[in-house]
């Protein structure tokens, strides 16, 4: 068997999660690519996939195997690729993931401009409000906001996010400023169901508050929209409201009693192995949301 386009197929098997889609994408019959799948749980003494009539997943060590894969792959296109003097021009497919509207007003700008860089390079967004496993999806690089557990992923700061309580001026002409956190008991408030949100808000010293909030929306857009059409207040990352508060259309109050920021981190799981594309893709946006004022 040749382990190296055994490997090869597993990772796309992973990356496709079918059998008879690899076999189309690599130009192989189908029962070859179930042979080569075969031979290598073999070789290795286990379980890699498990297989469905309706899909195909990793198990437990098909998820570990199959990120020593794809780095081993990555070491040998980019020997390939350095021996034929292509170090300074990745080319290939690169997937980065990200919050949704931190995707969409952030990373979306820096994947454009790399891909403008690298013109053999093309790319693969997934910008989604939850956590995203790296290694399942096939994703090179993520960008993360909050504390991260330990992975031992490679992880670069660059940059934190602070969650602040903000409201449009019109609003605070009619109704006042909160002064302190209880003056929020007399004030109409929306919140936002997303994954950062929590009916129980906290503050510097320590200082929780359940909030009874008048309206609920799915979305962080319409809390925001809320807010700018001084219907009252809501509470969200401050980078969501950048062009808001530069245009002067929502100003930001207690500050003074915010907790403390949450990092940013640019994350990836190759570590001094990363492949040439993903460290130009990790250079670049290091400096670009370093540089951005909103996220410092």
């Amino acid at each position: 068997m040749d382990r190296w386009q055994a490997m090869r197929i597993f990772a796309k098997v992973a990356e496709t999660e079918s059998f008879a889609e690899t076999a189309r994408l690599m130009h192989m019959s189908a029962p070859a690519v179930t042979r080569a799948i075969a031979a290598l749980e073999d070789l290795i003494g286990a379980r890699l996939l498990v297989r469905t009539t309706r899909s195909v997943k990793l198990t437990e060590a098909g998820a570990r195997y199959v990120a020593d894969c794809r780095r081993i792959l990555a070491d040998i296109a980019e020997a390939e690729a350095g021996a034929a003097g292509s170090y300074a021009s990745p080319a290939g497919t690169l997937a980065i993931t990200a919050p949704s509207m931190f995707g969409h007003m952030h990373v979306l700008p820096i994947m454009t401009e790399y891909l403008d860089t690298y013109p053999k390079m093309s790319g693969r967004t997934l910008f989604l409000d939850r956590p995203v496993n790296i290694i399942e999806e096939g994703i090179d690089v993520a960008v993360r906001i909050g504390h991260l557990a330990d992975s031992g992923f490679t992880a670069i700061k660059v940059g934190s996010v602070r969650r602040v309580i903000c409201g449009a001026p019109a609003y605070f002409e009619k109704h006042g400023v909160p002064a302190t956190p209880a003056d929020l008991k007399g004030h109409r408030i929306a919140v936002s169901t997303s994954a950062w949100a929590s009916p129980e808000w906290r503050f510097a010293g320590d200082q929780r508050m359940t909030i009874d909030a008048a309206l609920q929306c799915n979305t962080v857009e319409a809390a925001i929209g809320t807010a700018k059409a001084g219907w009252g207040l809501t509470r969200i990352l401050h980078y969501q409201i950048g062009p808001a508060l530069v245009a002067g259309d929502i100003q930001i109050v207690l500050a003074d009693f915010e907790e403390p920021p949450l990092p940013i981190h640019v994350l990836h799981p190759e570590g001094r192995h990363a492949p040439a594309k993903v460290r130009a893709f990790v250079d670049l946006a290091v400096t670009r949301l370093r540089e951005n004022r909103l996220l410092n």
